[in-house]
């Protein structure tokens, strides 16, 4: 049975990192697909700029030509603060899964609600996040060595590419040329959205 991969994220905006995570994981993990799992409302973050709608639109018109990349609402459907522990209760239980982190996710893992439970029931991989080491933390690292696991190594060449940034560029009327997808671009534009 083959895994199925899942990014969660803000995705605000979606941007070409994440679409390189994606691919990179299908190849590297030999997956079926990469769901994209926008969050609602992340707890560990302040207010999102763009409506969950938004973020939705962006990531399909990203992901149109990307057929084993797909979107997956879940947390967004759900609504309220997102915890992964509930989207990962929500998964098929005929599926195999694997969450995917980047590595600064990987080193506050064990902040997250019941990261046990989280890390019981789905595999767990790493890509690499510049200028952030690799390792688990050692709480996670015990965890996962009880069940004779261990955390996943997705090879992904380092791209320094936040949402953030592209969001004070577009603020500042900045070009993004390579940092979106241009259908995201234009989205972006028409619906004015990042502009303070």
């Amino acid at each position: 049975m083959k895994r199925i991969g899942l990014l969660g994220g803000s995705f605000d905006p979606v941007h070409v990192a994440h679409l390189a995570l994606a691919r990179a994981a299908l190849d590297a993990l030999d997956l079926a697909q990469v769901q994209l799992i926008p969050a609602a409302a992340p707890w560990q973050r302040g207010p999102l700029r763009a409506t969950p709608s938004q973020r939705c639109d962006m990531i399909r018109l990203a992901i149109a030509d990307e057929p084993r990349i797909v979107l997956n609402t879940a947390e967004i459907d759900r609504g309220g603060p997102t915890y992964t522990i509930d989207t990962v209760r929500g998964l098929p239980a005929e599926q195999r899964h694997v969450w995917l982190l980047g590595a600064d996710q990987l080193a506050n893992f064990c902040t997250w609600r019941e990261w046990q439970a989280i890390a019981d029931g789905v595999d767990l991989a790493v890509a690499t996040r510049p200028g952030i080491p690799l390792d688990p933390p050692a709480q996670l690292q015990h965890h996962l060595a009880a069940q004779q696991r261990g955390v996943e190594i997705v090879p992904f060449a380092e791209m320094p590419v936040s949402a953030s940034a592209i969001r004070d560029r577009l603020a500042h009327d900045l070009p993004v040329d390579g940092l979106v997808a241009e259908p995201v671009y234009r989205y972006i534009r028409a619906h004015r959205l990042y502009h303070d």
